[in-house]
């Protein structure tokens, strides 16, 4: 069976934040779990976008939405480890584009997952896809272009 495999470009990591596996993280194979680490990611996405100033939903209905999650695991994680989350952007499009992820214990250095999850700029108003705004475009001056 083919195997995914995510390869992303070392000068697209613009953010990085650490968070801790706790305990209610574990499933029963004692290690962190698929459903905690996807939320791990959600989190780190979430801190990435606040320290750029992109509101997930602003006030006027405008902000992106997950389009897809592609996620890779390398190695184990459990309870109380720290884990860094490496944040990049890449693949720009008209209304969207993806933005990666590198999972690494600071502890021992190991990689523990790759992951992207591609985004699209949408207006929950009229619950329509809406082109990136110019703003954000300028924040990433370095990401490829894939229009």
């Amino acid at each position: 069976m083919a195997r995914l495999k995510l390869d992303f470009p070392e000068d697209q990591y613009y953010f990085s934040t650490q968070l801790t596996v706790r305990v209610t993280d574990i499933n029963g194979a004692n290690h962190l779990g698929n459903d905690s680490m996807i939320s791990m990611i959600s989190e780190a996405r979430a801190r990435f976008l606040y320290d750029f100033g992109v509101p997930e939903t602003g006030s006027d209905g405008l902000g992106i939405i997950v389009t897809d999650l592609a996620t890779t695991y390398k190695a184990e994680a459990h309870a109380r480890d720290q884990l860094l989350f490496e944040i990049g952007v890449m693949d720009f499009n008209a209304y969207g584009g993806d933005i990666t992820f590198r999972v690494t214990r600071p502890k021992d250095g190991k990689l523990v997952a790759m992951a992207k999850s591609g985004f699209v700029f949408f207006n929950y108003k009229t619950s329509q896809v809406t082109p990136m705004a110019p703003e954000f475009l300028a924040k990433f001056p370095k990401v490829n272009r894939l229009d």
